[in-house]
C-alpha cells in the first residue's frame, strides 16, 4: 500500500522526470574453479550454431556493463568546469587541491587527474562525458534515490528495474556482481535463468592465514616483519604497504566481471557496484582515491573484455549530486545533478555531452546544486535504442516516462 506522502514524491519525481525530458539466458549448470583466483564460471545454454555465429560476428551479441556508484558522486570534482567563473568562487578550497594537473576535454571542461584510463579513452574516442544529468528523484535520500535509479519507472518499484525489462525485452541474458540480485535486475516476467549473481567467497584462503599469523608473530619486530611484506608483495598477496590484496576489491570484481562475460557462453550484460562516495568532509583526498579505484578497476575490466570491448558500451552512473558549494569540513553535501560516463569501443566518444547550466544563484537548483538539463533514463534509452536496437516500442517498455535522445552515441 502506498502512503499518502509516498503518492506525493512519485508525482513530484513524475513532474521533475517530465521537466527534465522537455529541456533536452542463463544456468547453473556447472561451476568451475579458476585456478589461483577462487572464481566460480557460470555456464549459460547457448546452441552450437550461435555460439559459432557470435565468436565469428561479435556485433550479433552486443553487451552492457552498468556500473552503478553509491554515495552520490561530486560531478563536478569529477568532470571539472573550469570553464566557469564561479567554480572558484564556490570552491575555494576544492578548486586548488588537485596534486597533479587536470586532463584536458573539450568545451573548457577536465577530468580529475586520477582518472588516466578514462582520458585516454576519450583521446581515443571511446569515452563519452555527460554533464548536468539526473534521473529526475526529487529528494536527496541515498536510499530512495539509488533504488529510483535502479528502477528507470519514474516511481521506485523494487521489484521492477530497467535493466531487467530490457533484457526481458531482447531475451538476454545478465550477471550481477553482487551478493543478491540488485533492484536493476529484478522482475517478474524474467526467467530465472536468465539472471544471476555472483561474488568472491568470504573463506579466506590458506596463504592468507599463513599471513595473518606470520603479521601478528613478527609485530614487534619490524625487520622480520619488513622482509615478510618484501617477500609477500613480490607473491602478489599484499601491496607495498602490507595491506591484503584478497579483499573483493573492485579491481579484482571488474576482472571477475569481464572473465564471466567473456566465456564461450558468456552474458550478454553486467552489473557492477562500487560505494564510498558520500564525501561529505576531506573530498579531495577521499575523492582521489575512489575514482583511481574507479578508473583501475574499468581498465581491469576492458582488459579482461579482450576483443569483446569493441563490442561493449559500459554506463557509469550514481544517484544524484553534490552542492555547487563546499562545505566547512573540505566536502560537499547531497544535491542534485551530476554526471554519467559512457565508455567502450562501441562508443561515439571523444566528446563531452549535456548542458552546462551555469553556477551563478540565479542558474542553481533551488539556489544550492547543479541544475539537472538532462535525464539519466533518456540516455540509458539511447543506448538501448542504438546498441541493443529496441524499438520505440520497446524503449516504452523499459522507460515508460521518457524518451531517448537524438544523439549519434555508439559507433556506427
Amino acid at each position: 500500500m502506498i502512503d499518502n506522502k509516498n503518492t506525493k514524491n512519485d508525482q513530484q519525481a513524475s513532474s521533475l522526470a517530465s521537466q527534465l525530458e522537455k529541456t533536452d539466458t542463463l544456468s547453473r549448470r556447472k561451476f568451475i574453479k579458476m585456478a589461483g583466483a577462487g572464481l566460480a564460471v557460470l555456464s549459460f545454454p547457448m546452441s552450437s550454431a550461435l555460439a559459432f555465429e557470435t565468436k565469428n560476428n561479435p556485433k550479433h551479441n552486443p553487451k552492457i556493463v552498468w556500473v552503478l556508484l553509491r554515495g552520490a558522486l561530486d560531478s563536478m570534482h569529477t568532470i571539472v568546469p573550469t570553464l566557469d567563473a564561479q567554480y572558484a568562487q564556490l570552491r575555494p578550497k576544492l578548486s586548488k587541491s588537485f596534486k597533479s594537473p587536470l586532463l584536458p576535454l573539450e568545451k573548457g571542461f577536465a577530468l580529475h587527474p586520477s582518472l588516466p584510463n578514462l582520458h585516454q579513452w576519450y583521446q581515443e574516442k571511446s569515452l563519452l562525458p555527460i554533464v548536468a544529468v539526473s534521473s529526475g528523484y526529487p529528494k536527496r535520500s541515498h536510499f530512495d534515490g539509488q533504488d529510483f535509479l535502479e528502477s528507470g519507472k519514474g516511481e521506485i518499484d523494487h521489484d521492477s528495474g530497467w535493466l531487467a525489462r530490457a533484457i526481458e525485452v531482447k531475451n538476454k541474458s545478465a550477471l550481477a556482481v553482487a551478493r543478491s540480485t540488485p533492484i536493476s535486475l529484478r522482475s517478474s516476467l524474467v526467467n530465472a535463468e536468465q539472471v544471476n549473481t555472483w561474488y568472491p567467497s568470504k573463506f579466506k584462503s590458506a596463504d592468507e592465514d599463513i599471513y595473518v599469523a606470520l603479521n601478528k608473530l613478527y609485530q614487534n619486530d619490524e625487520a622480520l616483519k619488513e622482509k615478510l611484506t618484501s617477500a609477500l608483495a613480490v607473491k602478489g598477496l599484499v601491496d607495498d604497504n602490507g595491506q591484503n590484496k584478497r579483499k573483493g576489491k573492485f579491481n579484482d570484481l571488474a576482472k571477475s566481471c569481464a572473465k564471466l562475460m567473456t566465456t564461450e557462453q558468456g552474458v550478454d550484460c553486467a552489473m557492477l557496484e562500487l560505494g564510498g562516495w558520500d564525501t561529505h568532509n576531506n573530498q579531495s583526498t577521499r575523492l582521489a582515491r575512489k575514482l583511481t579505484e574507479l578508473d583501475s578497476g574499468l581498465a581491469e575490466l576492458k582488459a579482461g573484455l579482450g576483443d569483446e570491448w569493441q563490442n561493449t558500451v559500459v554506463i557509469i552512473g550514481t544517484e544524484f549530486g553534490r552542492t555547487a558549494k563546499e562545505n566547512g569540513t573540505g566536502g560537499t553535501d547531497h544535491g542534485t545533478a551530476s554526471a554519467l560516463f559512457l565508455a567502450g569501443g562501441a562508443v561515439n566518444g571523444g566528446k563531452v555531452k549535456g548542458r552546462w547550466p551555469g553556477l551563478k544563484s540565479e542558474e542553481l537548483f533551488e539556489q544550492r546544486d547543479l541544475m539537472p538539463t538532462s535525464n539519466s533514463f533518456s540516455w540509458f534509452a539511447s543506448v538501448l535504442s542504438q546498441h541493443w536496437q529496441l524499438s520505440e516500442q520497446e524503449l516504452q517498455q523499459v522507460f515508460p516516462q521518457v524518451k531517448s535522445y537524438d544523439e549519434a552515441l555508439i559507433k556506427s
